[in-house]
């Protein structure tokens, strides 16, 4: 697996903080289930949720766009078609589940 270097710190801390958000949300639903809370109220969490995750993919897609094209263009990254391929790849996912 890959060195992640293309967070910063800040960028780490907001992605964590968004994660465990989307941890808690997960929980409540969970929680709710459990209680047996009627399905639209769940519907509605689970679709908050998806909201959520998808936001978190769409983060760190242009994180990764941006290590790339640094990497890439700037870096001289010795095989870019590489590097590209697995970008689009990437690209491919993220429009896919949207």
């Amino acid at each position: 697996m890959n060195s992640v270097v293309y967070l910063t710190e800040e960028e780490k801390r907001r992605l964590v903080a968004r994660v465990r958000r989307l941890k808690g949300q997960v929980e409540a639903i969970e929680r709710r289930l459990e209680a047996g809370e009627c399905a639209d109220q769940l519907i509605q969490l689970a679709l908050a949720v998806r909201g959520a995750a998808g936001q978190l993919a769409a983060e760190l897609a242009a994180l990764h766009l941006n290590d790339c094209v640094q990497t890439c263009m700037v870096d001289r990254e010795p095989d870019p078609e590489a590097r590209i391929r697995r970008l689009v790849e990437v690209i491919k996912k993220l429009a896919k589940n949207t």
